[in-house]
């Protein structure tokens, strides 16, 4: 049995390729803002999974827009208000719906109803790094309640499980004074929902016990709707104790194993090179997006330097001290962090986030020859995306999505036992 399902915050479709990949589950529709992760989506849907009204199905609309997003719309491609975004900062990218904006009730009829809706709202205000980076803690940040629409396409379908996916900092989160995680509680208590008891407990795990290269902590929420079982919380205590934890892995995976393949790309230098911008060799590659970006030629000796520091053994440069005393010397300004890490071939990554598409000082490629950041490519392979999972825009766009992606491998394993817990519901209501 397949069970049907929309996905909520999309992005570039991580969440929902690795559902799709367990085979257990129909795609009925899905809800993304911004265009470089709809186009993506898009693509992937098509070329993947054979769905050739996937721009229909993908609706590139603004998820505050509840009425419309529901009902359908017929305006135009839109940039978004500046009440929308925080501090009234106005989106670089465009916004707006595609298609010939069928609402989700549509997609919803056509299907018959919906059985599992999945996603996670943005998590740049929960994050603990967000919160200490934000003047005001991301207090003011309009993310934090984001899930409350998530809450009310819930309320509207009446799904028999969804899956709430967000980072361990949602725990400690409070811009208000009450924490999120009572107040996101509370809301699907009120619709006729129950997630776990004890979120810190259950539903807080590593990528890399399942299979991908990456420590990677994330909350992963179920909810199940206490009309389809008397006692939800034996059945959330035996999705996480007895049924998720069969997709872990004995032996997790490394950076080595993720990339180690992949042809190496070097950086040309001769008496031309420019100190600013030094370019790098472009190896013969049928998968995309394995290009090094441009660095500096001080970014290139520090990455190389440090990269043969590990190898050697030598080690003079691995706590943060001496890496800050290191970025000071090197680049003339104070951090309150160390600014370097190089990825270590034998062990799984550190997590890949979306600041990538910044600077890649956190994720220095282990080859030392090299002396580079990983590729868009790398990036992917770390996150478990497969190599025919293509990305539809810029290089920054695309180090954004991979980084705020949930790792497919991690999806799948989810997906799976989601739909073994569901097979064991409706075999109990019978």
């Amino acid at each position: 049995m397949r069970y049907k399902m929309i996905d909520l915050f999309a992005g570039c479709g991580g969440l929902e390729d690795g559902f799709l990949q367990s085979g257990r589950y129909e795609d009925v529709a899905a809800v993304e803002w911004l265009q470089p992760q709809v186009k993506t989506l898009i693509n992937r849907l098509k070329t993947k999974w054979g769905m050739s009204d996937a721009d229909e199905r993908v609706m590139c609309f603004d998820i505050q827009r509840e009425e419309e997003l529901f009902g359908g719309w017929r305006d135009d491609s839109i940039s978004p208000t500046s009440e929308i975004l925080p501090n009234g900062k106005k989106s670089r990218y465009k916004t707006g719906p595609y298609g010939d904006g069928k609402g989700l009730d549509f997609f919803v009829n056509r299907a018959g109803g919906i059985d599992v809706i999945i996603g996670g709202p943005p998590c740049q205000a929960y994050s603990v790094a967000g919160r200490v980076r934000d003047e005001n803690g991301m207090k003011d940040d309009y993310r934090n309640y984001l899930f409350e629409h998530y809450l009310n396409v819930v309320d509207r379908y009446k799904p028999k499980v969804f899956v709430f996916e967000n980072v361990p900092g949602l725990l400690s989160a409070m811009p208000d004074g009450t924490p999120i995680s009572d107040l996101i509680r509370q809301g699907f208590a009120r619709i006729g929902y129950e997630i776990v008891d004890d979120i810190k407990k259950y539903a807080k795990i590593n990528a890399s016990d399942f299979g991908v290269p990456q420590h990677r902590e994330r909350l992963i929420i179920l909810g199940i709707r206490k009309e389809i079982c008397d006692t939800p919380q034996m059945w959330l205590h035996h999705f996480y104790l007895d049924i998720l934890t069969k997709y872990k892995v004995t032996k997790k995976r490394t950076v080595g194993d993720a990339i180690g393949d992949l042809p190496p790309i070097y950086p040309i230098i001769n008496e031309n090179t420019s100190p600013k911008r030094v370019g790098y060799t472009k190896p013969e590659c049928k998968t995309t997006w394995h290009t090094a970006r441009h660095h500096s030629l001080r970014d290139v000796e520090i990455y190389g330097m440090l990269a043969e520091d590990i190898s050697s053994g030598r080690n003079e440069y691995t706590d943060s001290a001496a890496l800050s005393e290191l970025y000071e010397k090197r680049v003339g300004g104070k951090s309150p962090i160390h600014r370097y890490h190089v990825l270590r071939e034998d062990e799984p990554s550190t997590t890949i986030i979306s600041h990538l598409d910044r600077d890649g000082n956190r994720f220095i490629h282990y080859d030392s020859k090299q002396s580079r950041d990983i590729t868009p490519r790398e990036a992917a392979r770390i996150q478990s995306f497969d190599d025919d999972f293509d990305f539809i825009g810029t290089q920054t766009d695309t180090y954004i999505m991979i980084g705020n992606a949930v790792p497919p491998l991690l999806a799948k394993c989810v997906g799976l036992a989601v739909a073994e817990l569901l097979d064991e519901l409706v075999v109990m209501k019978k």
